[in-house]
């Protein structure tokens, strides 16, 4: 047996200065860099060990634990050879095995799997804080006759202590004290893996996996990040079992090597086939209306509301700026509508043509729920970091139903998310930032039931400015019986009666691979006359707020920065590198629809982009700065009385049924209150 060991030990190095891939790369260079750099992992990928000697790479798979120290340690005295230098410096090196052909799905871990090494897949959900593992322990036996210390066990001890039954020094028994500043520690991490959301069956729970990372590979990835790690999977008991033996053991991961998926969407497999069929759909000319068409094709009408929809699917373009300022090239869509609208429906369909999404609705999210929190297992009193719904769409699509359902102080946690996309988190010793670069698509009802028209958008949304004012795209949607209603009763009864009437122009699953292929391999850039387009159109919107004194704001800087995500949607749509003139006047045509429907002041008629961005009309801050002037004036020796208040309001042209809002808007705010009934004072 020995001598079979050394022989594969042998073959490996064969294998490392022999091997070369079909690049000419040698594994030669990576060993002149782990003695140039100090690095602690030699990485191996299995596709290469398999084709130089398949008795080896099957023995990899089947038996890591005994074969892969021996390759170790072959590998560490090849390198000291080498450079003698290098063992002052590093103890050992960790053989790490990347590009497994298997991929284990993580509901599909069974028992065979054990001490095998197996490849997952998931998203990494928790991480501890970085703690430290016993490796090799230094006791000493207290014992008058001995005294002595000695180093136990020869090799790396694992997670249990074993203590020695007799000292190897005297023979004896006795007391053993472990001397902690003699022992080897190596650096351990615990954390947790999570099947990815698109892989999980409807009306189940997602599984997780526990595994472990050690030395070299802790914090590497931090939660949300999606992982393919390769791993020795291994059995503990259960820590909960407090008295006696148990039968039932938990499954946990050593963690051999792991790779991280940056934003791009692998999830999505495109065949060369596939990516034909793509570019041939991208040379129609109509293919952003055929894609729009496809939005959800049992629904009918809506067609604004589906062009948003497709304009988030496809996204902008993220943009580093050279001082590490990060511009988001996400689009947020916000649409609020009368009930049975089918604004649910719409949003499910976004989900699930999304090649990555996580569905969510306000009423069963919480803040910590939406971006992270910092928990503590119940069994080790270890605190970890959780990942939440939008930094598990990192890259993706955060869809979010009856969004105006949500608690406050819960609405406040995604702020930082929309338009910073990041989560910050700071609880429990735990501070941490993390990624949370997705589009959020968000549905709900007005505060009243239904939409009134005659009121502004703050008044019929139960959702604060800060919020409204993070969204590129809001629409409304009412329910007005009218002429269509026969087209819209006939499109129901035939989707009920004849379900296959309802085919989109394009397949759902070609549309999803479209998504992804524009999402990874499209950027296209802002031509000058696009520039110029955009440029023209914002600067024509502005002078019109100065034309004259009462005139209000229309459009601010954060509206030119989505009509250039908007333009490059459209461009990504056709698959174009470059924006072009007609994306820019098509992202200026769905900016107007938006302006003119929801930013618009109800009492002046005027375009008044503070309706969504401080909640109030320029119109109305007047009113109120005059009925505070009016109040103040009349409680110079006492309050002023709400009589007198109305009587000096009309006399200027405001009605007493604004007077009365105003003043209780006021009372809310805290700018007056009531000193006696009917009587107020400025705070």
């Amino acid at each position: 047996m020995e001598a079979k060991q050394v022989d594969y030990g042998e073959l490996f190095i064969e294998f490392i200065t022999t091997f070369k891939d079909n690049r000419g790369k040698s594994y030669l260079n990576q060993i002149n860099e782990i003695i140039a750099y100090r690095k602690k992992s030699f990485y191996v990928n299995f596709a290469d060990l398999f084709s130089f000697n398949q008795e080896l790479a099957t023995l990899l798979i089947t038996s890591p634990k005994e074969i892969i120290p021996i390759l170790e340690r072959k590998i560490y005295d090849y390198i000291i050879e080498k450079d003698p230098q290098f063992q002052y410096e590093i103890s050992n090196i960790h053989l790490r095995v990347i590009n497994i052909p298997r991929v284990v799905e993580l509901r599909k871990i069974r028992s065979n799997d054990i001490g095998k090494l197996i490849a997952i897949e998931g998203i990494l959900v928790k991480s501890t804080p970085v703690k430290e593992r016993l490796s090799k322990a230094v006791y000493q036996h207290i014992s008058p006759d001995c005294m002595q210390e000695f180093s136990w066990p020869d090799d790396d001890m694992g997670e249990i202590i074993e203590l020695p039954s007799t000292c190897p020094v005297c023979g004896k028994a006795g007391q053993f004290r472990l001397i902690e500043d003699k022992s080897t520690f190596i650096d351990y991490q615990k954390a947790v893996v999570q099947e990815r959301p698109e892989e999980i069956p409807p009306g189940q729970l997602p599984r997780q996996l526990e595994v472990v990372f050690e030395d070299d590979l802790v914090d590497v990835a931090r939660p949300g990040d999606r992982v393919k790690i390769v791993g020795i999977l291994e059995i503990k008991k259960d820590s909960q079992i407090k008295r006696g033996s148990r039968s039932v053991f938990d499954f946990y991961l050593k963690v051999n090597s792991i790779e991280i998926s940056q934003k791009v969407l692998d999830e999505v497999k495109i065949s060369e086939e596939d990516e034909k069929k793509i570019k041939e759909l991208a040379k129609d000319p109509w293919i952003r209306e055929k894609i729009i068409f496809s939005i959800a094709p049992s629904i009918y009408g809506h067609w604004e509301i589906k062009e948003a929809i497709a304009l988030a699917l496809f996204g902008g373009v993220s943009k580093i700026l050279n001082d590490g300022t990060r511009i988001r090239g996400d689009i947020h869509v916000l649409i609020i509508g009368d009930p049975g609208t089918a604004k649910s429906q719409i949003l499910q369909f976004a989900s699930r043509v999304a090649p990555r999404a996580v569905y969510t609705t306000g009423k069963g999210s919480t803040a910590a729920g939406l971006t992270a929190t910092v928990t503590r297992d119940k069994n080790s009193g270890d605190f970890y970091l959780e990942a939440g719904a939008l930094v598990l769409a990192d890259g993706g699509i955060a869809v979010i139903d009856e969004i105006d359902k949500m608690r406050d102080d819960d609405r406040v946690a995604i702020h930082e998310a929309m338009e910073q996309q990041t989560v910050s988190i700071a609880k429990a010793g735990i501070v941490a930032k993390l990624n949370a670069r997705a589009t959020v698509i968000a549905a709900g009802n007005p505060k009243l039931g239904r939409y009134i028209k005659e009121r502004g958008i703050a008044e019929n949304i139960n959702l604060p400015p800060t919020i409204l004012s993070r969204f590129d795209l809001i629409f409304i949607l009412i329910d007005n019986p009218g002429e269509s209603d026969v087209y819209l009763a006939s499109h129901i009864l035939n989707v009920h009666g004849n379900r296959n009437n309802t085919q989109s122009v394009i397949d759902i699953d070609l549309l999803k691979k479209y998504i992804a292929y524009a999402r990874k391999n499209v950027s296209p850039k802002l031509s000058e006359e696009a520039k110029k387009l955009l440029q023209d159109f914002f600067v024509e919107m502005r002078r019109k707020s100065v034309e004259s004194v009462d005139s209000p704001i229309m459009i601010t800087p954060r509206q030119l920065e989505a009509l250039i995500r908007i333009s490059e949607a459209y461009a990504k749509m056709a698959l174009k590198s470059e924006v072009t003139k007609e994306d820019a006047e098509r992202a200026i045509n769905i900016m107007r629809i938006f302006l003119e429907n929801v930013g618009l002041d109800v009492e002046s008629g005027k375009i008044d982009i503070d309706t969504i961005m401080t909640g109030k009309p320029k119109s109305a801050r007047e009113k109120m700065a005059k009925i505070l002037e009016i109040i103040d004036t009349l409680s110079i020796n006492e309050c002023a009385k709400f009589k007198d208040i109305i009587k000096e309001g009309e006399s200027i042209g405001i009605d007493k049924q604004s007077i009365e809002k105003l003043i209780t808007d006021m009372r809310k705010q805290g700018l007056i209150y009531e000193s006696r009934p009917e009587c107020y004072r400025k705070v």
